[in-house]
């Protein structure tokens, strides 16, 4: 995926805030909470998602993927996509997706109501 497409599908989801920070970064939130942050690093097509246990020891080991510098070295979760071969552009989406499922499920169920996210369950678009 290109930059411009990762940063239409993190915008297109419901609720979703973007500022740009730590250098050219464009990181993208839900409630305050951080989900994905593309090009971050290198500036380009990267982007930075956070992972489930699972899903942080099986895609740490995967070609194009690397446990994110700085966030994977203070524990944290989080994969780097930066290059090939890398997930597939609907992988990818799935993973961010599920990012994005994770923040919402760390906000409050105060902050969920306020921003209509606890209603229906949400497909990945």
């Amino acid at each position: 995926m290109t930059r411009d497409e990762l940063m239409t599908f993190c915008a297109g989801l419901p609720q979703t805030t973007h500022v740009v920070q730590w250098g050219n970064s464009d990181v993208y939130k839900v409630g305050g909470k951080l989900f994905a942050v593309v090009g971050m690093g290198d500036g380009g097509n990267t982007v930075t998602f956070k992972a489930t246990e699972m899903g942080f020891e099986i895609l740490s080991d995967s070609p194009g993927l690397r446990p994110a510098p700085y966030m994977a070295s203070r524990g944290l979760k989080w994969i780097q996509h930066y290059g090939e071969p890398g997930l597939s552009d609907d992988s990818l989406r799935a993973h961010i997706f599920a990012s994005y499922e994770m923040a919402i499920g760390a906000l409050t169920k105060k902050k969920r109501a306020e921003l209509g996210l606890d209603a229906a369950p949400r497909q990945n678009p």
